[in-house]
């Protein structure tokens, strides 16, 4: 059975997607914008399971978010420095300066695919913009938690 749950929290996650570097960046959006979730996906093809991972936890955020609701945050990740900036438009789109190709062992984008799931299904305008950063998996991390926290700005309830 795919599907997630996710309440306002603590930042506790359990999350099986079948892709080992995306369960810990779901568990480090997770912790950054204190979300408790749980997140589990039905085993397919690596990539697929990417962008259910990312349309599984756009639809339970879904009824978190209102409509015309915004968010954002600059985060690092070590020499990382990533800003996401989110707004429930109900026009779904993916605007990045990041092409991590080739990431986790997949053929495409991993932060990508799984940021395209997550808009449609969510009704997001994401803005991803890397400002600083090497490390690919720093890179990702300093993603993932900007966008936990610019999520997390979004709910707009403590």
């Amino acid at each position: 059975m795919s599907g997630a749950r996710v309440t306002l929290g603590e930042g506790v996650a359990n999350v099986a997607t079948g892709v080992p570097v995306l369960d810990h960046l779901i568990g480090e959006l997770a912790k950054a914008g204190k979300f408790d979730l749980a997140l589990e996906i039905e085993p397919d093809d690596a990539e697929a399971e990417v962008g259910s991972a990312g349309a599984a936890l756009g639809s339970a955020l879904l009824p978190l978010i209102r409509e015309g609701a915004l968010g954002h945050a600059t985060v690092p990740a070590d020499e990382a420095l990533a800003t996401v900036a989110v707004e429930r438009s109900g026009r779904p789109l993916v605007a990045t300066n990041v092409d991590l190709t080739g990431v986790g062992g997949l053929s495409t984008d991993l932060a990508a695919k799984f940021l395209a799931g997550l808009a449609d299904v969510a009704g997001l305008t994401l803005h991803v913009r890397l400002l600083e950063g090497e490390d690919t998996d720093h890179v990702l991390t300093a993603i993932f938690k900007a966008l936990g926290v610019a999520l997390r700005a979004a709910v707009g309830r403590d």
